[in-house]
C-alpha cells in the first residue's frame, strides 16, 4: 500500500511505500551537464545516481573537478578560445556558442552509443545547453537560472569604486541574449533565491520556480572544542574574540576592500580581538585591480593592519573551513546585490553571528535583530562599531544564533532534493 506525504519544501506529494521510503520512477534516465561538473549538483547526483533502476550520466568540462565515487562522467573540450580580435560585446556570446558546440558533439556522441536521457538538467550559464534541444528535441531540460546581468539595479554599477561605462551596458545586453535563449529553449527553470530569480526579465518569470538546491545542514553546528592554528602557529578557539571573512576570491564583489577597511578600524579599537581571512587571490567576479598583483595585496598596501592578529589563510580544505565558522565570534559577509554565497548559509547552519550588508539577496535570509546583524554595504565605521558591539557582548548574540541556524534549515539538501525531483518529474 502507499501514501502520500507532504515532504519538507515540496509543493506536491512524494508517494512513500509501506516501509515508509519513498518511491521513485523506475529507469530514470538523467544527465546532469555543469561546465565544473558536479558544481551546485553533487548531492542530487549522489541521490539519484543511488536509485535502482536510474541512469545518471554527467557532463563537464575538461578541468572539471568531478564527482568522488561517480564514474559516469563525460569530460568536453572546446575547440578554441574566443577570437582576440572579436568585438567585446560578442565575446561572451562566442564562448558560449563555442561551450555549447563542444557540449553538442559530447551529446551526439551519447546518442549514438544508445543514451537517451528522460531529463536533463543543466547549469547553462556557459553555454552549455544552448544546443541540448537541438540533439534530443523530446528530453525534458530543466535549466538553473542562477543569474541574469542588469546594468541597473543589482551588482553592475553598484560600486561608486568600479562604475560602468556606456560600452559596459551595451555588452551586459549583448551578454543577456545568451541567457534569454537559456529561458526560451528550456522546459523548466529554478533560481536558488526569490532574488535571482527576481532579476530574469518579467515576462519569463513565471517559467522560473525559486528553490535553493541545499546545504549540509545536517552536518553543520556549533563545536564548543573547534579550535583553528593560524599559518604563525596561534591557536583560536570558540570565546576567544575572532572576526572571521569568507569568499571564494577576495574581491570587491564580496566587500573584501570594505572588509579591510573596517578591520583597521576594528583593530586599533580591540587591541585582543584576531581576523581569519579564507579566500584566494584569483578573480571569481568583477576584475583584477590595475595596480597590484591581487586585491588582498592592494588592500594590505591601503590599510595598516597588525599583521600578528591577521591571518590569511588562503583557500583551505573544507573541514578547516567549518572550524573557522565554529571558532568566530562575528562573522562579516558582505556582498554586491548578486549571487548570495553557500557560505553565508553554510555559516547560519554553523549558528555563527552574521554581521551581514544590508543588500539585497542577504536581507532575503538575514534579519536585523533577529538572526543576525545587518549593515550598509558602505558604511565602514557601521560594520566596525556593530563588529565591537558583538564581540563585547557574546552571551546577547545567542538568541540570533540560534535562531540562525533554525532558519539555514530551510535551505536543507532535502528540501533541494524533493523541490528538484518535482522538476525533473514535469512538476512546477
Amino acid at each position: 500500500m502507499k501514501k502520500a506525504v507532504e515532504k519538507a519544501g515540496a509543493q506536491a506529494p512524494v508517494v512513500l511505500s509501506s516501509t515508509g521510503q519513498p518511491v521513485y520512477a523506475s529507469g530514470k534516465r538523467v544527465l546532469v551537464m555543469h561546465q565544473n561538473f558536479p558544481g551546485q549538483f553533487g548531492h542530487f547526483v549522489r541521490a539519484w545516481a543511488a536509485r535502482p533502476g536510474w541512469d545518471v550520466r554527467g557532463l563537464g568540462r575538461d578541468s572539471a573537478p568531478g564527482l568522488p565515487g561517480f564514474d559516469q562522467l563525460m569530460r568536453y573540450r572546446v575547440a578554441r578560445e574566443p577570437h582576440a580580435h572579436q568585438h567585446p560585446y560578442l565575446r561572451q556570446m562566442e564562448a558560449a556558442t563555442l561551450h555549447g558546440q563542444a557540449t553538442a558533439r559530447a551529446m551526439l556522441e551519447i546518442r549514438r552509443k544508445g543514451f537517451i536521457p528522460d531529463v536533463i538538467l543543466a547549469h547553462p550559464g556557459w553555454g552549455e545547453a544552448l544546443y541540448a534541444k537541438d540533439v534530443f528535441p523530446d528530453t525534458r531540460l530543466v535549466h538553473l537560472c542562477e543569474w541574469y546581468y542588469n546594468a541597473d539595479g543589482a551588482d553592475l554599477g553598484f560600486d561608486p569604486e568600479h562604475p560602468i561605462s556606456f560600452d559596459d551596458r551595451a555588452r551586459i545586453r549583448t551578454w543577456n541574449a545568451q541567457h534569454t535563449l537559456n529561458l526560451v529553449n528550456c522546459d523548466a527553470a529554478v533560481s536558488p533565491t526569490e532574488w535571482q530569480r527576481s532579476r530574469h526579465p518579467e515576462i519569463l518569470q513565471p517559467k522560473i520556480v525559486m528553490q535553493h538546491e541545499g546545504i549540509d545542514t545536517e552536518g553543520l553546528g556549533p563545536d564548543p572544542a573547534a579550535t583553528v592554528v593560524t599559518p604563525g602557529g596561534t591557536v583560536l578557539k570558540v570565546g576567544d574574540p575572532v572576526i572571521t571573512y569568507v569568499a571564494r576570491n577576495l574581491e570587491p564583489y564580496r566587500g573584501f576592500h570594505i572588509f579591510m577597511r573596517a578591520l583597521e578600524k576594528i583593530q586599533k579599537a580591540h587591541p585582543g580581538c584576531h581576523a581569519v581571512v579564507v579566500g584566494g587571490d584569483e578573480v571569481s567576479y568583477g576584475s583584477a585591480p590595475r595596480d597590484a598583483a591581487n586585491w588582498r595585496e592592494k588592500m594590505l598596501r591601503e590599510v595598516a593592519l597588525d599583521p600578528a592578529r591577521t591571518h590569511f589563510l588562503g583557500r583551505v580544505p573544507r573541514t578547516q573551513y567549518l572550524r573557522v565558522l565554529q571558532v568566530s565570534a562575528a562573522h562579516v559577509y558582505l556582498t554586491y546585490p548578486f549571487v548570495l554565497s553557500w557560505s553565508m548559509l553554510e555559516a547560519m547552519a554553523t549558528a555563527a553571528l552574521i554581521i551581514g550588508s544590508s543588500t539585497a539577496p542577504v536581507r532575503e535570509v538575514l534579519h536585523d535583530g533577529v538572526n543576525g546583524r545587518l549593515v550598509e554595504f558602505f558604511d565602514v565605521d557601521a560594520i566596525a562599531r556593530t563588529v565591537l558591539d558583538v564581540l563585547e557582548t557574546p552571551q546577547a548574540q545567542w538568541p540570533l544564533r540560534r535562531q540562525a541556524k533554525r532558519d539555514a534549515e530551510r535551505y536543507s539538501r532535502e528540501a533541494g532534493l524533493a523541490r528538484y525531483d518535482q522538476l525533473i518529474d514535469g512538476g512546477t
